[in-house]
């Protein structure tokens, strides 16, 4: 086939180094996934589909590209927002994400499940901590995590 192509849909995770609820107000949350979908796109070439999260993590379904390494998408996504967080505010200076992440893979069929679960993450936080929405994500996806070692 002379010819290659690919439709691979990533649903990926990242929190606040520990977890720190300092995405707030919304205004700077909805700028920053805007920010993010525009380093996705031009960057790496991994378009978001929906971008979104609460106070202490976030959320990204974007199609991977092909021509970049998953480690390379989510350096380049959180280099630049993180650069991005830290200009908005005097107090969000020494701001940084966690050092690992989740990336899991989204069926075609599911990406309309996952748009919604992205989408309604504030209600589903009411009932949820981060940590224990990962654990069900990894447990979800059939991932053993250490505890000792998934946070920072």
């Amino acid at each position: 086939m002379p010819q290659s192509l690919s439709k691979v849909a990533i649903h990926l995770v990242f929190s606040t180094k520990h977890r720190h609820p300092v995405l707030k107000p919304r205004s700077l949350c909805d700028e920053l996934y805007a920010y993010m979908a525009t380093i996705l796109r031009d960057n790496v070439d991994s378009p978001a589909i929906i971008i979104g999260g609460v106070e202490d993590h976030i959320h990204a379904l974007f199609l991977l590209s092909r021509n970049f390494a998953m480690k390379d998408v989510v350096q380049q996504a959180k280099t630049e927002t993180s650069k991005w967080v830290k200009r908005q505010a005097t107090a969000l200076s020494q701001f940084s994400w966690q050092g690992g992440y989740g990336a899991f893979s989204v069926s075609e069929s599911n990406i309309a499940e996952v748009k919604a679960y992205i989408a309604n993450q504030e209600m589903h936080h009411r009932n949820m901590t981060f940590k224990e929405e990962f654990r069900e994500l990894c447990r979800r996806h059939g991932i053993t995590i250490d505890e000792r070692y998934v946070w920072d």
